[in-house]
């Protein structure tokens, strides 16, 4: 009974250790986001994904304060290729802007927040990535700060073994803590 009890507490953390990899990285893998630049009155943004449906890449948005959807804003046809995809709008009147990024297969990639100043020094601010709504609802604009970076597959990977290393070293410790004569 008490055999039967250990291998079944073994079991579930070892499930639970197995499937934490694949929890961590299974959200933030998906969403690949877009990148804003401004230069002078000149926007531009640059996405890796969408992809080409019936010759179409997608299209972006160029989105005011008082504009509420995609619908509302200076849309833009998506051009590229399947490693990179843009858009740009000239001739920005000094403000702040939302861009939004609609792939042709109608998901959206991304959205940011931008700055266009009279001056000619690129600012770029990150409010969101990857968000399910068209446009954010406008509040403060405080951005995320160095938790708005994109990583990559394999940075997640390392990081979800090295947790779930350490969940099994927890257990194996704790196991061998309560019966110090077993391995």
């Amino acid at each position: 009974m008490q055999n039967s009890r250990l291998l079944l507490r073994s079991g579930l953390t070892l499930a639970a250790a197995a499937a934490l990899p694949a929890a961590l990285a299974g959200p933030s893998a998906a969403a690949s986001g877009i990148s804003v630049s401004t230069t002078g009155s000149t926007v531009s943004v640059v996405t890796s994904a969408c992809s080409q449906i019936n010759g179409s890449w997608g299209s972006a948005a160029l989105l005011t304060s008082s504009q509420a959807n995609f619908a509302q804003g200076r849309q833009v046809t998506l051009s590229g290729t399947t490693v990179s995809q843009s858009a740009a709008w000239s001739a920005v009147s000094p403000g702040t802007y939302t861009v939004v990024v609609v792939c042709s297969s109608g998901s959206t990639a991304g959205s940011q927040t931008v700055i266009v100043s009279a001056a000619a020094a690129p600012t770029a601010r990150s409010t969101a990535r990857a968000t399910a709504t068209a446009a954010p609802s406008r509040g403060v604009a405080g951005g995320l700060g160095g938790a708005a970076r994109d990583y990559g597959p394999l940075t997640l990977g390392v990081g979800a073994a090295l947790v779930g290393a350490g969940v099994v070293a927890t257990g194996w410790a704790l196991r061998r803590r309560s019966k110090p004569y077993r391995l």
